[in-house]
């Protein structure tokens, strides 16, 4: 039976319809009710079966029996506000499968069009150098010799790594594509399209991505950062999603956002650890991949 028939079918046994205005809230509050105590019935059932084993030989005939209630509560609910079983379905799957599915999808390109200079490397390596400041450490990112960006530090009371939170913005870069940072760093900021270089690669979508990162690293520190996590809190990824829907990176899954923050904190704690180190950047492959420590080399002796 197509889910729309079931729900069409349900509301001819529906004994509160719609009505006036006090009858909209009972017609509403009632099947809401109903969910609430068909799945109480089913935990009852599963308690039983936990109790009895084999014993309880109708637990199958149970589970169909309060699951078919829900359902009809569901699409009495449903009904009531103006949905259908079928949207609800489909729409069910299509966040279910942007969150969770293992498909690895092809990379996005956000400036495959632009000139050369434009476009993020495909591959890089970076190489994160720590050295003692005048009141904390600090690091710089190093590229084939050369510096870029300014020395970071953790900017807190208390050490806590975040001086090599530029390992963030290459996982972003990696899995997604997407680093107004890392374009700023590497000086590829899309420059020949004037809209997109304000709006992308300006200040206010660099601003965003450090405050992803700062909120993720916050949400890191009491989760003993990330460290055997695999999967994140997904109101965490909502807020996330809802920070960045005005940007071109909106393109990319929750389920993409949790796979480049978990390798960008993997990393992460392997540079902390080292107190620096090397680290391959690849865009086509979505990985970011710590290669070893640093090399022995003062910040001082570095280009800009």
């Amino acid at each position: 039976m197509e889910l729309d028939t079931y729900q069409k079918e349900a509301q001819r046994t529906d004994r509160v319809p719609r009505g006036d205005d006090t009858e909209e809230i009972l017609a509403l509050v009632v099947p809401m009710l109903g969910l609430a105590g068909e799945t109480g019935q089913l935990l009852s059932e599963y308690k039983k079966h936990l109790r009895d084993g084999e014993a309880h030989r109708l637990f199958k005939e149970r589970v169909r029996e309060e699951l078919g209630d829900q359902l009809w509560y569901l699409a009495n609910v449903a009904n009531k506000v103006g949905l259908t079983l079928e949207e609800i379905a489909t729409a069910n799957l299509e966040k279910v499968k942007a969150r969770w599915s293992t498909e690895r999808t092809k990379p996005l390109v956000f400036d495959a069009e632009l000139p050369a200079g434009e476009r993020l490397p495909r591959r890089f390596e970076v190489e994160l150098c720590e050295s003692e400041g005048t009141n904390a450490r600090q690091v710089c990112a190093v590229i084939n010799g050369k510096r870029f960006g300014e020395e970071l530090t953790d900017n807190a009371y208390d050490p806590d790594g975040y001086r090599f939170h530029d390992i963030f913005h290459f996982a972003y870069a990696a899995v997604l594509g997407w680093s107004p940072t890392t374009r700023a760093l590497l000086k590829r900021k899309r420059k020949s399209q004037p809209l997109l270089d304000e709006v992308e690669d300006g200040g206010r979508a660099i601003v965003i991505e450090e405050g992803v990162s700062a909120l993720v690293f916050d949400y890191a520190r009491r989760h003993r950062m990330l460290k055997g996590i695999k999967s994140l809190d997904s109101q965490l990824l909502r807020t996330i999603k809802g920070m960045t829907s005005h940007l071109e990176v909106n393109r990319c899954t929750p389920g993409e956002w949790e796979e480049a923050i978990v390798q960008g904190f993997e990393v992460w704690r392997a540079i902390v650890a080292a107190r620096g180190g090397r680290v391959a950047v690849d865009l086509d492959g979505r990985r970011i991949e710590y290669l070893g420590p640093a090399k022995a080399v003062q910040i001082s002796e570095l280009s800009q």
